[in-house]
């Protein structure tokens, strides 16, 4: 399917019809009262969720690379951690990301640049469910795209981002952006730059992109899933075509635990600002408190002038 939303639709009701033959069986074989047959429907579908993610975490750690002693977490931190990334994948792909529409907000009076979202792998907009009330709040004028096809190749994304810059410029009546992306977001912002320069550029703000590429991808689908592989060709082109100046206008926000990039020092990027995390996920970085916090005093220094080192 080309549409992120598409698939997780379909995704819900395959899980939905699971459920439904999971408690039909209960009643039907085991006499189960409906209302606890439907809660065990429900509560297998939600198991099996948890399981996949929990995976997640296993096949992260094959491909892990050293975590630092401070961010060395004891038992009760990564039930922590785990409980926030199966919440937060619950809720993006359950709710946020089938319900999304890809939107602009404009705000006339804002003094600072105005923000791109970009999303990642088999995401959309919806991802940015907990960023976009900061922003509001902030009154930081911000759109929305959504990078399909799903499993595209990374450079077919470019002109989406290129026509929505231009367009958010021209709302915002300013000259430059920021961008924040998720995950593979900021290998799209990266290859954007490469096309179009950073003259229209205030900031990138990434948050657990492989800039070096995730092991992990060699299971996912797609062009895009095969540019992610550490050391691809895609990857190699990409770097050798960016010079000091171009680095020094990233942020790169990473966590020592993410589950999808592994190693995690994949996000670390060379000639960028680089901000360690401990203790959260990858799809929890939408969402944690602690890394929403640090977005936004990113994009605060960007009104201020505040040097960034």
């Amino acid at each position: 399917m080309k549409s992120a939303r598409r698939l997780l639709w379909a995704l819900l009701l395959v899980q939905l019809a699971a459920a439904l033959l999971i408690g039909w069986s209960a009643v039907a074989f085991l006499e189960m009262a409906p209302w606890r047959a439907a809660l065990l429907g429900a509560g297998s579908v939600v198991l099996v969720r948890l399981l996949i993610n929990m995976n997640n975490f296993v096949m992260a750690a094959h491909f892990a690379s050293a975590t630092p002693p401070a961010f060395r977490l004891g038992a009760r931190a990564r039930l922590r951690l785990l409980a926030e990334e199966f919440r937060a994948s619950m809720l993006v792909t359950s709710w946020f990301v089938p319900c999304a529409r890809a939107a602009t907000r404009i705000y006339p009076d804002s003094r600072q640049p105005p923000v791109l979202l970009l999303h990642g792998y088999g995401c959309n907009s919806g991802y940015w469910a907990h960023l976009l009330p900061l922003l509001d709040a902030a009154r930081i004028s911000h759109a929305t795209v959504d990078l399909e096809p799903v499993a595209a190749d990374i450079d077919d994304y470019v002109p989406l981002v290129e026509r929505a810059v231009r367009e958010l410029c021209a709302a915002a009546g300013t000259d430059r952006v920021a961008i924040v992306a998720h995950s593979m977001g900021g290998l799209v912002a990266r290859a954007w730059m490469r096309a179009h320069g950073s003259a229209a550029l205030a900031r990138v703000i990434t948050l657990g992109t492989p800039h070096h590429g995730t092991a992990l991808a060699r299971f996912g689908l797609g062009k895009n899933a095969f540019q992610m592989r550490p050391g691809s060709d895609w990857l190699r082109a990409l770097a050798a075509s960016e010079d000091g100046a171009d680095r020094a206008l990233v942020t790169s926000l990473y966590t020592h635990h993410d589950n999808i990039v592994s190693p995690q020092e994949s996000s670390r990027l060379e000639g960028a600002r680089n901000i360690e995390f401990g203790g959260v996920g990858h799809v929890a970085l939408g969402s944690n408190p602690r890394v929403l916090a640090a977005v936004m005093d990113e994009l605060a220094a960007l009104a201020s002038g505040a040097p960034r080192c």
